[in-house]
């Protein structure tokens, strides 16, 4: 990962799973959000990583939070993934993987990983983790990150 704990996300706009621009600063300037690259849709791994979101979502935005995925299948696959697992949160569609590169998001320079963000509501990373293999542990850590920053608020 390029990007670490205090440093400023880079603001980005992505269509989402129905095509709809969104963009990272007007979603930070309502909540807290958690932004999660992963390699491909309908993937063993990234679907248990998604359905894990899924069934935490509530928790999430209950503490004030906002889950975005990013890969770079297109818009289509993306609203056929979210259909297929009923996932209730966005998913943006980073055809070229400019957002991708711009936040470092890959295992080994290289390959597509699977990372997580938590980006405070003044645009500081607050958490940022790498989840291969453990992606149970990302989603809870990601919501006790969550938890802290949104306590006082």
């Amino acid at each position: 990962m390029s990007l670490q704990v205090g440093d400023t996300a880079p603001d980005f706009t992505l269509p989402d799973q129905s095509g709809t621009p969104v963009t990272l600063s007007e979603k930070l300037a309502e909540k807290v959000v958690v932004l999660y690259f992963y390699p491909k849709d309908n993937t063993r791994g990234c679907t248990a990583e998604a359905c894990s979101f899924r069934d935490s979502y509530e928790n999430f935005t209950d503490a004030g939070a906002e889950v975005i995925g990013v890969s770079s299948d297109t818009v289509e696959s993306h609203e056929k993934f979210a259909g297929r697992h009923d996932l209730p949160f966005t998913l943006l569609s980073d055809r070229g993987r400019a957002v991708r590169k711009q936040y470092g998001a890959t295992t080994m320079g290289v390959v597509p990983g699977r990372i997580t963000f938590v980006i405070d509501r003044g645009g500081v990373i607050r958490h940022a983790f790498s989840a291969m293999g453990s992606i149970s542990t990302h989603v809870d850590d990601a919501l006790r990150v969550v938890k802290e920053l949104t306590a006082g608020a």
